[in-house]
């Protein structure tokens, strides 16, 4: 017996038949072979107890005849959205397990020199550049087998026949505005029958991701079937408030010295210039005012990533957290593609703070949503509100907007563009609500955060 056994010296230095062995030099590895990525066909070709029709959410029936499953995987498309620490991940694991073979990413950042630590698929020469075309080109020449496109911009750029092309939606965002939006956009897609049912063919599964630290989510949404992102908005704080007082005249902690810089000092300095939160140059004068307000305080703590973190609102990232969570995502997209297994019902937690512990729930759709449900809403209001202050309370309230527009079913009340509309009904907003509208009228509100979606709400008189 015992010679029999290897040593974990000569495990390590033996590279199996089908493998190439792996060259030291990690910039320049030649691209990967068939037999390396391995194959979903013993996967997709063998029948299973534990098929999607089988699970508590349903969504097709899973056929080995033919090769259909796989042949479904193979011609379909998949766009990610997001190529930063978990978009990097997503496209590995894609790639990897080669779900699809055609990838569209889309990202509006450029890499900076903090991200690689974790945005494995860039390196330093890389800094400057649009994340998306490095992502791209890295997969491409890495993974022959794979296409992936790239673009470098806003998702909110793209219209609806551009996110129609695909059959699934990985997000890898990391901030609620951008992933709202895309929520609004994919649920907006579908369409409906003469009995009021959504059209399967306009149904594209939305896989969102996100990661905080030791902590991740990844939830399975099927537009006007499941619930939203939208529906459990609540579950996300709103963004708390420092007093500009306090900011101004009181600093106490290196959070308010850089709020000072970038809110304060930059309009004073340039006021015809916007913040550019990506430019280096522009980050570093934020940096430098804000270390200079720091010691004029006695407050230490200022530092260049601590500026970047408060600037951009940049959540602690962990590259751990980021593997396991796209993991699962890329795991829904391979189910919901081809049926071979019970999809996930609907939200999945991971607690890595607390040991390697998650948590799956359904988590219920929201009677009330303006995205996925068709609710009227209903506010009580006194006569002498102004139009202003029902505007502020859509925006403070649960539906958190962020910069409504109003129309009745007569006239426009308040129509933030274009300019010139803004400007003629602008007069409107200090106006009681009384002289504007009649007790029980409808109103049309719409937002940028719900896309195309419009809020229906009916306001009353007290």
């Amino acid at each position: 017996m015992t010679s029999q056994k290897r040593s974990a010296l000569e495990m390590t230095n033996s590279s199996p038949t089908n493998a190439l062995p792996i060259p030291q030099d990690t910039t320049s590895r030649p691209p990967l072979s068939g037999r390396q990525r391995g194959s979903l066909k013993t996967l997709l070709t063998r029948s299973s107890p534990f098929a999607n029709e089988t699970g508590s959410l349903p969504i097709g029936e899973f056929d080995t005849s033919n090769g259909g499953s796989q042949h479904a995987t193979s011609t379909a498309k998949i766009l990610v959205v997001g190529a930063g620490g978990l978009g990097c991940e997503i496209l590995k694991d894609l790639a990897m397990s080669c779900v699809v073979r055609d990838i569209v990413v889309i990202d509006l950042d450029t890499i900076d020199v903090t991200n690689l630590n974790r945005q494995f698929l860039f390196r330093s020469k890389d800094v400057g550049h649009s994340k998306a075309e490095v992502a791209a080109k890295f997969i491409n020449e890495r993974c022959p087998w794979m296409n992936v496109e790239f673009y470098h911009g806003k998702i909110q750029d793209k219209d609806a026949e551009f996110y129609r092309q695909f059959k699934v939606v990985i997000s890898g965002l990391d901030n609620v505005e951008a992933r709202r939006w895309l929520n609004g956009m994919i649920n907006n897609l579908v369409e409906f029958d003469e009995d009021g049912d959504p059209n399967p063919e306009t149904i594209i599964p939305l896989v969102d991701g996100g990661t905080e630290g030791f902590s991740g989510q990844s939830r399975l949404i099927l537009p006007r079937i499941t619930s939203c992102f939208e529906c459990s908005l609540d579950a996300f704080a709103p963004t708390a408030a420092v007093p500009l007082c306090t900011i101004a005249e009181t600093p106490r902690i290196p959070e308010h010295c850089i709020a000072y810089a970038y809110v304060l000092q930059w309009a004073k300095e340039f006021p015809d210039r916007k913040l550019d939160t990506d430019s280096p140059a522009d980050m570093k004068w934020v940096y430098e005012k804000a270390l200079e307000r720091a010691n004029q305080f006695g407050i230490g703590g200022v530092t260049y990533m601590l500026t970047m973190g408060v600037v951009k609102n940049i959540i602690p990232a962990v590259a751990s957290t980021n593997a396991i969570v796209s993991a699962v995502c890329v795991n829904e997209a391979m189910k919901v593609l081809s049926f071979c297994s019970q999809s996930l019902n609907t939200y999945m937690m991971y607690m890595g703070s607390e040991g390697i512990h998650s948590h799956t729930f359904v988590y219920e759709q929201k009677s009330t949503c303006p995205v996925c449900t068709t609710h009227v809403h209903r506010m009580a209001l006194s006569p002498s509100t102004t139009l202003n202050a029902l505007l502020q309370q859509l925006c403070e309230g649960e539906f958190r907007l962020k910069s409504p527009s109003v129309t009745s079913s007569s006239k426009t009340l308040y129509m933030r563009k274009p300019a010139a509309l803004e400007k003629a009904t602008k007069g409107n907003l200090d106006k009681p609500l009384n002289e504007l509208i009649n007790s029980g009228e409808e109103l049309t509100i719409t937002d940028p955060v719900f896309h195309d979606t419009s809020l229906q709400l009916i306001v009353t008189f007290e």
